[in-house]
């Protein structure tokens, strides 16, 4: 970001993803109280990549289309991943948060409606004492073995 929205006026942005004239990343490696630190790494000067115009259309299209990757249908939504890690974590559902279903548009129109909370699940069974001294007796056994 420092590269392309500088700091100090007379520091000249530049983009050093563009393919034509973009910049080389000098990664600078540190130690710093015992851990490896990157902060010192910057871009040089924008350059061509190569002056050979044939080069150049050969990596153009030697490129892969990465569209695949940043589609946003391929992942799931803020809300859908919460309601994923409330569930794995065992957390009600927060009262007034859209459901999945429901925040999925049509169109650009989203509505919001509150989750119902989901019901305890009933304990089946519960250990008795009587399998909880079992337990302890077959650690107490591995203890003296």
């Amino acid at each position: 970001m420092d590269a392309m929205q500088p700091e100090f006026a007379d520091e000249e942005p530049i983009n050093p993803f563009d393919f034509w004239t973009g910049a080389n990343f000098k990664l600078k490696i540190r130690d710093v109280e015992g851990y490896r630190n990157y902060d010192k790494s910057e871009f040089a000067s924008q350059e061509t990549l190569s002056e050979d115009d044939a080069k150049l259309e050969g990596l153009y299209n030697s490129m892969h289309d990465l569209a695949e990757y940043t589609d946003p249908t391929k992942y799931k939504s803020y809300t859908e991943l919460k309601t994923k890690l409330m569930s794995v974590l065992g957390e009600a559902a927060v009262a007034g948060a859209p459901t999945v279903a429901q925040e999925r548009s049509l169109g650009e129109e989203k509505v919001a409606t509150p989750i119902k909370s989901a019901p305890e699940p009933a304990m089946s069974a519960v250990a008795s004492s009587d399998d909880d001294d079992d337990i302890m007796s077959h650690f107490a056994n591995l203890v003296n073995d």
